[in-house]
């Protein structure tokens, strides 16, 4: 609409707020009102990259996008990262905001985060969301051509001395994808929160991963999105927003594939 001003997504101080917990300062933006939705960015994203999601349901939920330790604008000194920390940092965040629970919606490393949050802390999740997540890191998860950039980038990397604080943190924040998550499938038995595991059909997430976290949930959903890669909630925005809040709001016995 003419002269109607972009919303500064992940940058926007009229809706973000720091949270000290667990160590470092959380940085995260609140939109909307209901209940609580919590929003995880992928690898070297920020909160930002939920510009076109956070409109949608702000309108329903309390939507909390969190920029994930050392991404965005919550910085962190520490000199190695894992998934388990990250699900750890989003239950102590909800914590601190007063809030039992949450529905989740995570995106990549966001949906790994998503899985183990529901696996570590049950009570936290009330049902989860999780696109082009991955549960080890490893040619049988990820497709062929990821996989070779992830080892020539750990090769070219492995030896260099980072001295300069933005470069060391992106080793970081890349070692992340290189070294986790580790998460054996049966562990998923475990998650007792509905999950909807969502994944284009031209993911950088191996198709039959997606279908085996589905299978090994309990109560799941399974969505492979037609002619789109791996930022499905980019791609097709309107109805990846739609068939999520389908989820959130359907009743729950049985597993479904859309």
């Amino acid at each position: 609409m003419l002269g109607q001003k972009t919303v500064p997504y992940g940058h926007n101080p009229a809706a973000g707020k720091f949270a000290a917990v667990r160590g470092v300062k959380l940085y995260y933006e609140t939109y909307g009102a209901g209940a609580p939705l919590l929003l995880l960015h992928g690898n070297g994203g920020s909160s930002q990259d939920f510009a076109q999601t956070i409109p949608y349901f702000a309108k329903k939920y309390r939507v909390i996008a969190l920029d994930s330790r050392a991404h965005g604008q919550s910085a962190d000194a520490g000199d190695s990262l894992s998934f388990e920390l990250l699900a750890d940092d989003c239950a102590a965040l909800l914590t601190h905001l007063r809030l039992d629970s949450a529905y989740v919606l995570g995106w990549s490393d966001g949906g790994i985060t998503a899985l183990l949050l529901a696996q570590r802390h049950p009570g936290k999740v009330k049902r989860l969301a999780a696109t082009g997540a991955n549960l080890w890191p490893d040619s049988t998860a990820l497709m062929p051509e990821l996989w070779q950039q992830m080892k020539r980038g750990y090769q070219e990397g492995r030896t260099q001395h980072f001295t300069d604080a933005k470069r060391r943190n992106d080793w970081k924040v890349f070692l992340l994808d290189w070294r986790h998550p580790h998460v054996p499938l049966p562990t998923l038995a475990g998650i007792k929160a509905p999950a909807f595991i969502i994944a284009g059909d031209r993911d950088v997430i191996r198709p039959e991963h997606t279908v085996a976290i589905y299978q090994n949930l309990p109560r799941a959903w399974l969505w492979i999105v037609p002619n789109s890669g791996h930022a499905t909630l980019h791609e097709h925005a309107d109805e990846f927003n739609r068939k999520v809040e389908e989820f959130f709001r359907a009743k729950f016995p049985a597993k479904a594939s859309h």
